[in-house]
């Protein structure tokens, strides 16, 4: 295709979105929302579409991304203090359609994807920050209206529905395995599970030159591991004293990196299984918010233990850049229309293999 052509192809792209924006704009979406706690209370309204105020953009969200963060806000009640209705979910990609007075960051047409943290741009964490579908407004519509300083471009090479699953598991295991230095070629990786963070962990480790170790407690997952990139998978089932296992397959020397997804009473083997001066990412409470465990390991190998919560804005710009030289891909176990939301939530509790997606256009 000629530069011309793609020219007259998005000048006609524009000015039927510019004709149907007079009449839609105005208009209604559907947007789930939940009415007060529990899954049972979820939503599929009409809603009117939102305006792009000064400094804002509207995004056509065309992929929205699920985390096991979902099932806890919705069921667990994580919403309490937020005022219902309450729109759900924080990772989608979409494309702007139309900008508010002063908006400079994207002009229309621009393909983007939603920073889970909407103020952290760079440096430490705040001590309080927003997150989308929580302090600061869901994505799960057909429009959203955000501040574009909440916004990031999206990979050339991925589609919406791939990159609608980078911004909380992408860049957690980004910011895992970058944020204090990232694994040197040779270094072992520990990742635990099968979802979208360990996954990414795997694909990225594996592209930096790590050997990595997956946990799983399905001998199939396991197999799908490996052909991702992991040099070694451990059923957790058949070897419950994985620490163990990591060592002997270290040679004794241990992990320098481990994505700890389990929580609770599990940190006490990663400590164990831990290279001196290595790394536990703390990310996951499948096994409870609680942890305990023998300090000894930890200090004797001068270990660390780095709380993990996603990630900032450059971090995400950084992935971004990774991917496409990479050429990465995101794993999406299934896609689930719009309307499918709750079914989409009952896959999550099974347990996906990567990512899940919820087509919104």
């Amino acid at each position: 295709m000629s530069p011309l052509e793609k020219e007259t192809r998005l000048y006609i792209r524009r000015a039927a979105f510019t004709h149907d924006a007079e009449h839609t704009m105005s208009g209604t979406m559907k947007q789930w929302r939940l009415e007060q706690p529990g899954r049972q209370h979820l939503k599929l309204a009409d809603v009117e579409i939102p305006r792009p105020a000064a400094g804002e953009v509207l995004v056509r969200v065309s992929a929205v991304s699920l985390n096991y963060r979902e099932n806890l806000m919705i069921d667990g009640g994580g919403y309490a203090g937020i005022k219902e209705p309450v729109v759900p979910t924080s990772d989608m990609a979409g494309e702007v359609v139309a900008t508010g007075a002063g908006a400079r960051r994207f002009k229309e047409g621009a393909r983007v994807m939603a920073n889970f943290q909407t103020d952290w741009v760079d440096g430490p964490p705040q001590r309080e920050m927003r997150s989308l579908g929580a302090s600061a407004p869901g994505v799960l519509a057909e429009y959203v209206a955000m501040p574009e300083g909440w916004l990031v471009a999206s990979p050339t090479t991925l589609d919406d529905v791939q990159a609608s699953t980078l911004p909380c598991a992408g860049l957690t295991a980004w910011t895992a395995l970058t944020d204090l230095g990232a694994p040197k070629p040779g270094q072992t990786v520990v990742t635990q599970g099968t979802g979208g963070v360990s996954l990414f962990a795997v694909q990225l480790a594996s592209a930096m030159g790590a050997r990595v170790i997956a946990l799983s407690g399905d001998e199939g997952k396991l197999a799908r591991v490996k052909a991702l990139g992991a040099a070694h998978g451990l059923n957790r089932r058949h070897t419950p004293e994985w620490d163990a296992a990591v060592l002997e397959l270290t040679g004794g020397r241990g992990a320098d990196y481990i994505l700890e997804l389990a929580g609770g009473d599990n940190l006490g083997r990663s400590a164990k299984a831990l290279a001196p001066g290595g790394r536990i990412s703390l990310i996951g409470v499948f096994e409870g918010f609680g942890v305990s465990f023998p300090t000894v390991p930890l200090m004797q190998r001068h270990g660390i233990i780095q709380g993990i919560f996603v990630g900032h804005r450059r971090g995400l710009e950084e992935l971004v850049r990774a991917v496409d030289a990479l050429a990465l891909k995101p794993v999406v176990d299934t896609v689930y229309p719009l309307a499918d939301f709750p079914q989409a939530l009952e896959h999550l509790d099974r347990g996906p293999f990567g990512k899940l997606v919820v087509r919104v256009r």
